[in-house]
């Protein structure tokens, strides 16, 4: 009695890889495809979701209860204008606890005042409140910020890109510099200011010395507010009449945060285009690797008809190439996530953000490779147990 052919798990594995190990160079090029798909794939995850912690970390810092008051657009000739009144009407608002205002001013900021006219190397000069580090939630790169003192005196507080570009630093600090024809000290630098970008290219003076030294009484320009993150909406929706009862339309506000968030939403829309491009990338791979199945059964079929001659099944034969498929699959696979990992690893702390891998990432990495691996090789595994023994064995 012929006893049935069998062949344990071992035995499948062990005759499944030895035709990666005796191709090797074409088992590494077709690998390639699939690990350069999943690579794409668990970076572009892997930095859209450390992107995204950095933000919530710079949501949880800043808040997301700051709103922002300015003039809106009028229906006349006339400019609509922040009333000077809206300050203390705001401050009555009783889930509002930080007001501040910032007003712009006339006039260029330089290094010196030998520097010719025009090259204001785009610096702004503004008047502000003594609280505005605090409804900012601000800090100083180096020095202090204006105090009841200071804010009466030619003294000045620079942005970081303001100072960047007057090249002060903190060495350079008590120097003077040439604002609105006057001479100004500056005692302090800015960090950046991630909800208010125009401060960061500002000279920042207080309004006494903006009365005193620039003969100037500016117009209020924006209010910054801060409440109390549960009545958040409520306290913007009465904003506009509570600024201008006469014309709220005329009033609008915004909550800076919201900036963050279309960054975020506009982050994803790049994502969603990197992972198509990632999916194009593995659907190359698995092509690559039918491809390459296809020739091995035509190049072994000597092979496939000698073991189906000494008792192998279509199963034994359909199995063993499909093995292959998949071993290939699964190299490139997880190459492809260690890639990943490091690519994420690598990027997230040249920007100095938080290292997130998520773990359906690995997973579907993982997942994807293998189902790639079984359709690509689900036809030349069909192919080669479907060879019949003498045909198989004919040599041309």
């Amino acid at each position: 009695m012929v006893q049935k052919s069998r062949m344990n798990l071992a035995d499948v594995l062990n005759v499944g890889i030895s035709g990666l190990r005796t191709r090797k160079l074409r088992a590494v090029l077709s690998a390639l495809g699939i690990t350069i798909g999943i690579a794409a794939l668990v970076s572009i995850l892997g930095l859209s979701e450390s992107s995204r912690a950095d933000l919530m970390r710079d949501l949880d810092a800043l808040g997301t209860n700051l709103l922002t008051v300015r003039a809106g657009d009028g229906f006349g000739q006339n400019q609509p204008e922040i009333p000077d009144t809206a300050p203390s009407m705001i401050e009555r608002i009783s889930p509002v606890y930080e007001v501040a205002t910032v007003s712009r001013l006339p006039g260029s900021v330089y290094r010196n005042d030998l520097i010719d006219d025009g090259r204001t190397r785009g610096i702004t000069i503004v008047a502000a409140d003594l609280n505005l580090l605090a409804a900012q939630r601000g800090s100083l790169q180096y020095g202090k910020y204006l105090d009841n003192l200071s804010s009466d005196f030619p003294m000045v507080v620079l942005g970081s890109v303001a100072a960047e570009r007057l090249g002060i630093h903190g060495s350079s600090l008590n120097q003077k510099i040439w604002l609105g024809e006057n001479w100004f000290t500056v005692i302090g630098v800015l960090n950046p200011m991630t909800l208010a970008a125009d401060l960061d290219r500002s000279a920042i003076i207080g309004y006494g010395s903006a009365h005193k030294f620039l003969e100037d009484d500016p117009d209020i320009e924006v209010i910054y507010i801060r409440a109390y993150p549960e009545h958040i909406e409520d306290v913007r929706s009465v904003l506009p009449a509570t600024v201008n009862p006469d014309s709220p339309e005329e009033v609008m506000v915004s909550r800076a945060s919201d900036v963050l968030e279309a960054r975020a939403a506009a982050s994803n829309s790049f994502t969603n285009l990197f992972l198509g491009l990632g999916l194009v990338a593995l659907l190359v791979g698995g092509i690559g690797i039918a491809n390459v199945m296809v020739i091995a059964v035509i190049e072994r079929r000597n092979e496939i008809g000698l073991r189906r001659a000494l008792g192998a099944t279509r199963f034994h034969i359909g199995l063993q190439f499909l093995t292959e498929s998949l071993s290939l699959a699964a190299i490139g696979g997880i190459v492809g996530i260690l890639a990943g990992i490091v690519i994420t690893a690598v990027y997230s702390y040249m920007q100095d953000w938080a290292i997130v891998l998520p773990g359906y990432a690995i997973f579907g990495g993982m997942v994807s490779s293998i189902l790639i691996g079984g359709f690509a090789g689900s036809y030349p595994a069909l192919k080669a147990s479907h060879m019949s023994p003498t045909e198989a064995l004919r040599t041309k």
